[in-house]
């Protein structure tokens, strides 16, 4: 049988609806020699890779080792937004009227018909911003990957792109930010991501399409329609807003209702979105692959419910499935990259990483995921410094402990101000962690669940976790009487979380009555070379610390053999 004749019989299976693995299978056991001689190279199909953009296809994702053995990122989600240092979506939050964030743009900057968003990214200069300072104190921190921010909703490129004139390489800081993360992560031996939000500029910013309903600047429209004929004379005279806000077409349905955008984030037509056209999805798409293949990352982030612009579009399955094969080709028939979505079903966990934002799951996952938090808001606001808001790295750690006894991961969020500078008091929760995980770490890198997460009162009364996740911080504050567990090889790893007021531990998963239950040959902990005493009883595991051991503050981690 010839090449060709080989390669017209595959694209009849295909036509079959018979999926890829079952028709190398069956080719194989029908043509063995043919098949072998051909198919050597088994991560090559006819100089193609397996995965399509289809759901049934991605289910032969694998999540790499490396994710899941590096269990905690930090990100820097700093963009313009941060310029004002007013909180989260300052960029649509600023056209509404009355709003905190609208009655804070209007004194400091004037009102959006004359000073809109477009003209706070002109005044954003990154010029306090030095990346590889900021890189070291994460690698420090313990961090094994870094997410670097590449768009958010308000639609600026923070790299440079052939396909969008609004960049940061052409407007404000004038500088090629995702680049700068890159090197500075990669060269410090830190797996490199991206997150991508701008999917949703189409509806976000539809809150610019308004105009004042009183005072003396009533009716007057905000700047969000204004084209690229009315920037003569003006600063942005050779870019078009369009470009950037997306807004010349009929807002969705109930758009003047400020919640409206939360109960549309998913794209169902029947809820009354506005539908983006063909030439805006294709756009989304190039800018997006360019960005992967120009600044290799190992993780993409997706701010989205699952996949972008799915299923009004299916520019986020061709996405994925691009992302996945050049990784392949790259990796010997392996897939060593990393999707995050959010909101995904049973399936769908099998396709990409699953994201939980601010929350986290009750139980151990079956799939690797992840949780993504901040230590105050996404977006730099001054009022939570100020009142010393932030978390403290004791609550990260114990977020951190959680979510890795339940397979996940920890995307720890760190403000950076509009300048690119990091404050003191955020400065210090890193460092905070830091701290702790130069002496523990061991005990969460490189780790996997043991058969239950954990014990102790908090989980009694662990919040459930409703959408895409919002649950972190409406439990009980975990205390010295719960504990979670970890793995790595023949140890196992018991984290007391807090201080403890007795010098005794009781570990009752540990009691030689529980199934599977082995008999306990040493127990230490890390970070002391005194030996411990301990005895392993019918009911628990119990470990009495010497009497000059001094507790840690966030968690001690009992190492047991």
């Amino acid at each position: 049988m010839s090449g060709d004749t080989l390669r017209q019989l595959i694209l009849t299976l295909d036509k079959m609806m018979m999926d890829r693995r079952t028709a190398i299978k069956f080719l194989g056991t029908t043509f063995p020699m043919l098949f072998l001689s051909k198919f050597s190279s088994a991560h090559t199909y006819l100089g193609k890779v397996p995965f399509r953009p289809d759901w049934r296809s991605l289910e032969n994702y694998r999540v790499p080792d490396w994710f899941r053995d590096a269990k905690f990122g930090i990100w820097a989600h700093w963009g313009p937004q941060c310029q004002p240092e007013r909180g989260d979506w300052y960029a649509r939050g600023m056209y509404q009227e009355g709003s905190d964030q609208y009655n804070y743009h209007v004194e400091k900057y004037g009102h959006p018909s004359v000073f809109g968003f477009k003209d706070v990214i002109h005044q954003w200069k990154a010029e306090n911003w030095n990346p590889e300072e900021l890189m070291e104190l994460y690698k420090k921190a313990g961090a094994q990957y870094f997410m670097a921010l590449a768009n958010h909703h308000d639609n600026l490129d923070l790299y440079q792109s052939s396909h969008h004139k609004w960049n940061s390489v052409n407007l404000g800081p004038k500088k090629d930010i995702v680049k700068a993360w890159e090197h500075a992560a990669k060269k410090r031996g830190l797996k490199f991501g991206v997150s991508v939000h701008a999917a949703h500029a189409w509806t976000w910013y539809e809150t610019a399409q308004r105009s004042d309903k009183k005072g003396k600047l009533a009716g007057i429209p905000y700047d969000g329609k204004l084209k690229k004929e009315d920037g003569k004379g003006k600063w942005w005279a050779e870019y078009d807003p369009q470009e950037l806000y997306a807004q010349d077409h009929q807002p969705s349905l109930d758009s003047k209702d400020d919640s409206t955008v939360h109960r549309q984030w998913h794209w169902d037509v029947a809820s009354g979105v506005s539908v983006p056209t063909e030439a805006y999805c294709e756009n989304f798409k190039a800018r997006t692959l360019e960005l992967m293949n120009n600044y290799h990352p190992d993780i993409v982030y997706f701010d989205d419910t699952v996949l972008p612009l799915w299923p009004i579009s299916n520019v986020g399955l061709e996405i994925a499935a691009k992302f996945y094969n050049k990784s392949m080709q790259a990796n010997r028939g392996k897939v060593e990259v990393v999707i995050n979505g959010k909101i995904l079903n049973e399936s769908q966990r099998k396709c990409l990483v699953w994201d939980i934002e601010r929350g986290q799951s009750n139980s151990i996952e079956a799939q690797p995921w992840q949780t993504c938090t901040c230590i105050g808001s996404w977006h730099y606001d001054r009022r939570i410094y100020d009142r010393n808001q932030y978390k403290s790295a004791k609550t990260v750690i114990h977020m951190l402990i959680d979510v890795v006894s339940k397979n996940g991961n920890l995307l720890l969020s760190v403000p950076l101000r509009g300048d690119g500078s990091i404050d003191d008091k955020a400065k210090d929760v890193v460092q905070g962690i830091g701290d702790w995980m130069a002496i523990h770490s061991e005990a969460i890198i490189g780790t996997r669940p043991w058969h239950t997460f954990g014990e102790g009162p908090a989980q009694q009364d662990a919040p459930s976790l409703n959408v895409q996740g919002f649950n972190e911080g409406k439990g009980k504050a975990f205390t010295s009487d719960d504990v979670r567990f970890t793995t790595k090889g023949k140890v196992l790893y018991a984290f007391i979380l807090g201080k403890s007021e007795n010098r005794l531990f009781s570990v009752k998963s540990l009691g030689t009555a529980r199934p599977n239950i082995q008999s306990i040959k040493e127990v230490q902990i890390l970070g002391s070379n005194d030996k411990i005493s301990f005895n392993q009883f019918e009911q628990a595991l119990e470990v009495r610390l010497p009497d000059h051991f001094i507790q840690n503050n966030i968690a001690t981690v009992l190492k047991i053999t």
